[in-house]
């Protein structure tokens, strides 16, 4: 008997990866990425606003507060929910 007829079928097929885990379609995603935020940039010349508090018109307003509304979230998370909802590493051993 022949050694490939001695293993099961699929060892005989090497695994595929995922598409998310060939390095050229996360090249590719993150330069779409890239165009993305370069147009959105762009656009933010062009469009007009109507801003209420006079500060929320300024170049890059919302993409800053969108930021650093983000790091907050996180941090407040990290920082002030873990010690309120984490349990010991035996919570569920009892």
């Amino acid at each position: 008997m022949r050694e490939e007829q001695l293993k099961p079928d699929n060892a005989a097929v090497p695994a595929q990866k995922g598409w998310l885990e060939r390095k050229e379609n996360v090249t590719k995603i993150a330069w779409a990425l890239y165009v993305v935020c370069a147009i959105l940039v762009l656009l933010d010349f062009l469009i007009h606003r109507h801003a209420e508090m006079g500060f929320d018109g300024n170049f890059g307003f919302y993409g800053a507060y969108g930021f650093i509304g983000s790091v907050f979230l996180v941090l407040v998370a990290k920082y002030g929910l873990r010690p309120i909802v984490k349990r010991s590493e035996d919570y569920y051993d009892d």
